[in-house]
């Protein structure tokens, strides 16, 4: 874990919302697959009103940083809380 990459990676509201989104995906995203598959790149796009290649650098960024994991599946991207990272950062919080 990287904490200076994950900072970086929250500081911006548009990941916050990504993330908080990821957290219950069923309430902030339509889609025909399966949410235990994640979440597809192009429903970031909807929520969010950007274009593809600033939805994809966020998500990049949230990658990154290990906030996010990605499954690629055919030719989508599907995106899933990385859960155990989020613990073990929260967890350095409260160290400090």
């Amino acid at each position: 874990m990287n904490r200076d990459e994950i900072l970086k990676a929250l500081a911006h509201p548009t990941r916050l919302d990504m993330l908080n989104w990821l957290k219950e995906p069923e309430k902030h995203f339509t889609q025909e697959h399966p949410f235990e598959m994640g979440v597809c790149a192009s429903g970031f796009e909807r929520n969010c009103g950007l274009s593809q290649s600033a939805v994809s650098a966020h998500l990049a960024t949230l990658a990154r940083a290990e906030l996010v994991t990605s499954r690629r599946v055919g030719q989508w991207i599907f995106y899933k809380r990385n859960e155990e990272t989020i613990a073990v950062f929260l967890k350095s919080l409260s160290d400090l």
